[in-house]
């Protein structure tokens, strides 16, 4: 029943509405994980990823019915840059959902801040976003199994293309993922939200009236970078889709192949943009 709380049409009409969805997916699953799991000794110690399983539980059937609806207009429009219009609808339903995990994983992480649920997320930060202090990163945050590694001053250029290539291996990810899994693809996505849900909580100091400002740090680079993945995600999963129907030997399917290396290239376009934000913009704003 939760699962589909609401339709791929109804969503592609009114997009908005999925931010309240991922919100409520992604708080459902918190809560489940933090009351279920918290107390006992072992699986308490990854409750990052039942929060992250539960979360992909609910979120998988809407991703399958929204890709397999895609596919279904790659054939009914000609056109390379009809299709990437076409697909709009379905790109910015996919934002207000991860745009609600993102909002909901920060709540909880300020709200339940010495909590299991944010370590391994806060790890994931330390390792992209403080590549040449991470020792320092995890005793700041009073995480275990601290590494021992060399500190090091990085250039902007240099963490430009750290975090670059990071985002690049994230999508190819994304894409293979949505070849093979189809919709599991959500699965990366729900964790880039909570690291990026990790980094808001950091940014805010466990404080909420900071967390509109540190929404608005992340949410400048991080929407063109997560709609990079799901541009990706839509790619692979409308090809996934196409050989699931056995449409290879058919001429429409070099069209639909065609229409997803564009979206392919689109991706990768968006996501320098969003690194170079990252690195240069952000920090003007939010020093």
């Amino acid at each position: 029943m939760l699962e589909m709380l609401i339709g791929p049409k109804k969503a592609e009409r009114r997009p908005w509405e999925m931010f309240f969805v991922g919100a409520f997916y992604a708080s459902v699953s918190i809560l489940i994980a933090q009351w279920v799991f918290s107390k006992d000794a072992v699986l308490s110690q990854y409750s990052s990823i039942f929060v992250v399983t539960f979360t992909v539980m609910f979120s998988i059937p809407f991703m399958y019915y929204v890709i397999r609806l895609e596919e279904k207009k790659a054939y009914e429009i000609s056109g390379a840059f009809n299709r990437i219009k076409a697909h709009r609808k379905a790109l910015w339903a996919f934002l207000w959902l991860f745009a609600g995990f993102v909002v909901a994983f920060s709540f909880w992480y300020i709200i339940l801040p010495t909590s299991s649920l944010s370590e391994a997320p806060i790890k994931t930060y330390c390792q992209i976003n403080r590549p040449g202090n991470v020792s320092e990163c995890f005793a700041q945050y009073g995480l275990k199994d601290v590494p021992t590694t060399t500190q090091f001053a990085i250039t902007n250029g240099e963490r430009l293309f750290l975090i670059f290539t990071n985002n690049i291996y994230v999508l190819i990810f994304t894409l293979v993922f949505s070849l093979i899994f189809g919709a599991g693809v959500i699965f990366i996505l729900v964790w880039n939200g909570m690291v990026i849900g990790a980094a808001i909580a950091i940014f805010s100091e466990s404080n909420l009236s900071l967390l509109p400002l540190a929404l608005g740090r992340y949410f400048i680079h991080g929407i063109p970078e997560i709609a990079s993945y799901f541009v990706g995600a839509l790619a692979g999963g409308i090809i996934s889709i196409a050989v699931i129907r056995r449409d290879l030997e058919t001429e429409k399917f070099w069209e639909i192949l065609q229409d997803s290396l564009n979206l392919i290239i689109l991706a990768v376009l968006i996501l320098f943009i969003a690194a170079f934000m990252e690195v240069f913009i952000t920090p003007l704003l939010f020093s």
